[in-house]
C-alpha cells in the first residue's frame, strides 16, 4: 500500500509538472526515480501494438501481444497512470490560474524543484564513467541551447484545426520523456496551450482524443530512439540532459516581461527566496524517501559510451 501510494504521488507530480509551462514531466520522473522504468514500458507498449499489428518483423501475434502487455510492470503504471491524469485535470484548473494570479512565487517554486533535481542525471553521469572538460562543454552548450529557444515569444492560435492539434500533440508529448523540455512550454511557444487547456477544462472531448492519437504517434516515434541512447549512449546523453535542465530554468526566472525577456529581480523577492527553498527541499526529501525506502525504480546498468 505504502508503494502504492508513492506511485500515485510520483505520478501526480509528474502531471502536474506537464501543466506548468518551463517544467518537464520528464523531468519530474528522472527526480522521483521512474524514468528509466517508464522509458522502457512506454517502448515495450509501443512494441506490442507493432507486434498486433504484424510491424515487429513476424506476422501479427495477439499472443506475443498479450505476452508483452502482461510484462509490464503494472504496479507501478497503474497509480501513476492514475495519479498523472488526476493531477493533470486538476493543475489545468489550479496550478494555471496561480500562475496567472501568482507568478513569482509559482515560478520560484519550480526554479527551486528544477535546480535541484539537476543533481540526479548529473550524478547519474558519475555511475558511467563521471564528468571530464568535454562533457561539461557539451552540458553547457545543451544549456545555451535551451536557454535561446525557452527566450523565444510565445504564439497565439486561437481556434487550431484537429490537424494542428494531432502534429502539436505529437511534438510537445516527447518533452514527457525528455527531462529539461516542457511540453506546455512548447505549447506555449506555438500558441497551443491556451486551447488545450480550455479543452481539458471545457472536457472537448473531441480535442482530447486527437491530441492523445497526436502523443502517441510522437511517444512511438522518439521513445525507442530515446531509449536506444539510454542503453548505448548514456554517458553523453545524461550529460546533455543535465544541460539541458540547466538550461530550461530561464522559463522558470520568477522575473519576466510580456515577451519572455528577462528582468532583474523585483517585487515579492522574500517570497520567491522562500518557495525557492520549499521547491529545493520538496526534491532533496523525495529523494532521501526513496534512498531510504529502497524503491527508486532507477536502472544502473546504463553503458559508458
Amino acid at each position: 500500500m505504502l508503494k502504492t501510494l508513492i506511485n500515485f504521488i510520483r505520478g501526480a507530480l509528474i502531471g502536474a509538472a506537464e501543466v506548468v509551462p518551463g517544467v518537464s514531466g520528464g523531468t519530474l520522473a528522472l527526480i522521483v526515480g521512474v524514468y528509466q522504468t517508464l522509458l522502457d514500458a512506454i517502448a515495450d507498449a509501443v512494441l506490442s501494438v507493432r507486434q498486433l499489428l504484424g510491424l515487429a518483423g513476424d506476422k501479427a501475434s495477439p499472443r506475443s501481444f498479450l505476452t508483452t502487455l502482461r510484462s509490464l510492470p503494472w504496479a507501478l503504471l497503474i497509480p501513476l497512470a492514475i495519479g498523472m491524469v488526476i493531477a493533470l485535470i486538476l493543475g489545468a484548473r489550479i496550478i494555471e490560474p496561480l500562475l496567472e494570479e501568482q507568478p513569482i512565487a509559482m515560478k520560484a517554486l519550480f526554479f527551486g524543484l528544477v535546480l535541484a533535481g539537476t543533481y540526479v542525471p548529473a550524478h547519474m553521469v558519475l555511475k558511467v564513467g563521471g564528468w571530464n572538460p568535454t562533457y561539461v562543454l557539451i552540458a553547457i552548450a545543451s544549456a545555451i541551447v535551451l536557454f535561446f529557444l525557452t527566450g523565444l515569444p510565445p504564439g497565439n492560435v486561437s481556434d487550431p484545426s484537429l490537424i494542428s492539434v494531432f502534429f502539436s500533440a505529437a511534438i510537445a508529448i516527447c518533452a514527457l520523456v525528455l527531462p529539461g523540455v516542457s511540453g506546455s512550454f512548447l505549447l506555449l511557444t506555438i500558441g497551443m496551450y491556451d486551447p488545450t487547456i480550455n479543452a481539458l477544462n471545457e472536457l472537448d472531448f473531441t480535442y482530447i482524443i486527437v491530441f492523445a492519437l497526436g502523443a502517441v504517434l510522437g511517444l512511438s516515434l522518439f521513445v525507442s530512439v530515446l531509449r536506444w541512447l539510454l542503453e548505448h549512449k548514456a554517458r553523453i546523453t545524461l550529460v546533455i540532459i543535465t544541460g539541458l535542465m540547466i538550461g530550461s530554468l530561464r522559463a522558470l526566472w520568477p522575473w519576466q516581461g510580456d515577451g519572455r525577456e528577462l528582468l532583474p529581480p523585483g517585487d515579492s523577492i522574500g517570497v520567491a527566496l522562500a518557495m525557492f527553498a520549499i521547491g529545493a527541499l520538496l526534491v532533496t526529501v523525495l529523494l532521501l524517501i526513496e534512498r531510504r525506502l529502497g524503491i527508486s525504480e532507477e536502472q544502473t546498468d546504463l553503458r559508458e559510451s
